[in-house]
């Protein structure tokens, strides 16, 4: 017998245009879900932010941009959603964002084979867009397949997570340097190899349905120039700290 699952739908409640999307997610997601109101970053006092967020790098490699109040509000976000699957009493939970398209069908099959593994491995992804280096397949059921990346993709837009991982992040990120995903990401740091599913079901929406309210808008220039000067620099040293701690989990 399959493991109970449960989704939480994180949601903005100023993200008005969204919420015929949640609408679309609750009725079509194969278990039963309910929303998790998010964290606005916006909202939160500069006092707030601090006691969780350091702009000093706490883990290898060093994080090089500031985070914007957006992304420390998705994080909390996050950790919210992962709280209150703890506090639901459930061995499993998926955490979806509110940007996200599902095609039911695919999604609940992707959904079977994912947490018919998720103990083992503690963290499945259902990514979004497509991955260029998927990694070797673990398992598979008909054309729906298992790998485990060697690089973990970015994005948390929909992920599917174990009771233990849960507990080893939240005990982790009680102060954090870097976006959600991008902590996720440092397999050597939180001791979990996420794997993701293919196909997972689902895409992002959130071009349709009014944009990131993540990102910070109009960046000066000399900052974009920064940033993707950087980029490149932390990518590499993120695929060369991923294969040189590639050993398998679970």
């Amino acid at each position: 017998m399959s493991t109970p699952v449960e989704a939480f739908i994180i949601h903005l409640a100023r993200a008005e245009a969204r919420r015929p999307q949640v609408d679309h997610l609750l009725a079509a997601c194969p278990v039963p879900a309910r929303i998790v109101d998010a964290v606005d970053g916006r909202a939160l006092p500069v006092q707030e932010i601090d006691t969780v967020y350091t702009r000093k790098s706490l883990h290898a490699p060093s994080y090089p941009f500031d985070m914007t109040v957006g992304e420390v509000g998705c994080f909390l976000s996050h950790r919210k959603a992962w709280q209150a699957i703890l506090d639901a009493g459930l061995d499993v939970g998926l955490v979806i964002e509110d940007d996200v398209e599902m095609d039911a069908a695919e999604f609940a099959r992707a959904l079977e084979l994912a947490r018919a593994h998720v103990a083992s491995h503690g963290i499945v992804q259902f990514q979004v867009r497509q991955i260029a280096e998927p990694g070797p397949v673990i398992a598979s059921a008909g054309d729906i397949v298992l790998t485990r990346p060697v690089i973990i993709p970015l994005r948390a837009s929909c992920t599917l997570y174990s009771r233990a991982a849960l507990e080893l992040l939240l005990a982790q990120t009680t102060r954090f340097d870097r976006p959600i995903d991008g902590h996720v990401q440092l397999h050597w740091v939180t001791g979990l190899r996420p794997l993701i599913v293919i196909p997972s079901g689902v895409r992002d929406k959130g071009a349709t349905i009014g944009g990131t309210t993540i990102q910070a808008r109009n960046v000066p220039l000399l900052r974009r120039i920064r940033r993707e000067l950087l980029r490149p620099i932390y990518r590499y040293r993120i695929a060369a700290l991923s294969r040189g701690n590639d050993q398998p989990s679970g």
